[in-house]
């Protein structure tokens, strides 16, 4: 079949975004390079299922999505098994590749997409469209040298696959990710650093909360924390309120007066919550610390046990005292909100660039000689 450029004027440019399901966070940093891909006209699919697909629903209602299957992984309740559910997961880890990337031909053909964006989906990548992978872990952080050179070499094989690497980090120092982002060899497909991308934005406004609890992350730590902090919040007598960071939930909790629990807030009352609190108790997962530091605003980070990425973030930013942090062992509220009462927060600026990454795309596009999707061959 002869080579063919896409003509990205006789119709609007279709991109396919898919957000990794591990956790929210890689849905919630895909909100503003959504926006921004629409309001830079392109028409944006997005692929997702389960709590994703509830989350990205709630800010997008009117854009196009298609269910793609999650890696549904399970985590342990002991730190010490944590490492090994995952690694007696990686066989069904491997199946979900194989399975996106069955899926990918299919839905580039039917939807008839011209431009994959995959945020942590290792199998979303084709010979006959751009694809770019999101990620701020070039380096995967296990606690191993060993490990986390092989985990590396693992990942790169896959990145190396796709048209583009985009970090959402500066790529001069001060780093938010420190070496999850700025490992000491980069994989071999283009990397573009696009700065921090958060979908809050500053306002001006007062305080409401004396404290926001923001509550995230893979089950069962997530519920375990839950109970930690519900039994702690019953001696503390400052106005709370609580985001279980469970989209579609309508459990009903019990809390003090002073308590407000919320399953889940959309990206505009998130900022706003965030933004009227005198001190916010949060995961380190990148993405929130990304929208922290965008606002500017002072937090506990109390990292999942046995995620060895959010416990070397939560450390590597205490050293460079943009967070205080604390272990969820033992985890006392009182003494951290003492001890983060005391502690010298820096405010970082951080410029972003995420109009000129998009804006970018147009170029990618126009510069890419394609086969016809499916047809099995770069161009």
């Amino acid at each position: 079949m002869p080579h063919q450029k896409i003509n990205i004027y006789q119709r609007s440019t279709r991109v396919l975004v898919a957000p990794l399901d591990w956790g929210l966070g890689h849905a919630t940093r895909c909100i503003p390079i959504i926006y921004g891909l629409i309001a830079a006209g392109f028409e944006v699919i997005i692929a997702a299922d389960g709590a994703t697909k509830i989350l990205l629903k709630s800010e997008f209602s009117h854009v196009d999505f298609t269910v793609v299957k999650g890696y549904e992984m399970q985590y342990s309740r002991h730190v010490w098994g944590f490492k090994l559910s995952l690694l007696a997961q990686m066989p069904k880890v491997w199946r979900r590749i194989r399975m996106e990337q069955r899926w990918l031909g299919k839905i580039i053909t039917e939807k008839k997409i011209d431009l994959v964006i995959s945020d942590n989906r290792l199998g979303l990548y084709h010979p006959s469209v751009p694809c770019i992978y999101i990620t701020h872990q070039l380096h995967i952080e296990t606690g191993n040298r060993f490990t986390a050179w092989l985990a590396q070499k693992m990942h790169y094989h896959f990145i190396n696959r796709f048209t583009q690497c985009w970090v959402p980090d500066v790529q001069q120092t001060p780093f938010l990710a420190g070496i999850l982002s700025h490992p000491h060899r980069l994989p071999r497909t283009p990397v573009r650093y696009i700065g921090p991308i958060s979908r809050f934005e500053p306002l001006q406004t007062s305080t409401q909360h004396n404290l926001l609890v923001l509550l995230s992350g893979p089950e069962p730590q997530r519920s375990i924390f839950e109970q930690i902090i519900l039994q702690q919040l019953i001696e503390y007598s400052g106005t709370v309120l609580l985001v279980r960071g469970l989209p579609g939930n309508t459990e009903q909790l019990r809390a003090g007066s002073n308590v407000t629990i919320k399953a889940h807030l959309d990206a505009k009352a998130l900022s706003q919550a965030v933004q009227q609190s005198a001190m916010v108790v949060c995961r380190s997962g990148y993405t929130t610390i990304m929208d922290l530091v965008k606002l500017k605003q002072k937090a506990i980070l109390v990292p999942t046990p046995g995620q060895t990425e959010q416990e070397y973030l939560a450390d590597y930013l205490q050293q460079q005292g943009i967070f205080y942090s604390t272990a969820q062992k033992n985890f006392s509220l009182q003494k951290a909100l003492r001890e983060a009462e005391g502690f010298q927060y820096k405010t970082i600026s951080v410029q972003e660039s995420l109009p000129e990454t998009i804006a970018s795309l147009h170029t990618l596009l126009l510069g890419q000689e394609v086969n016809t999707p499916g047809s099995g061959t770069r161009g």
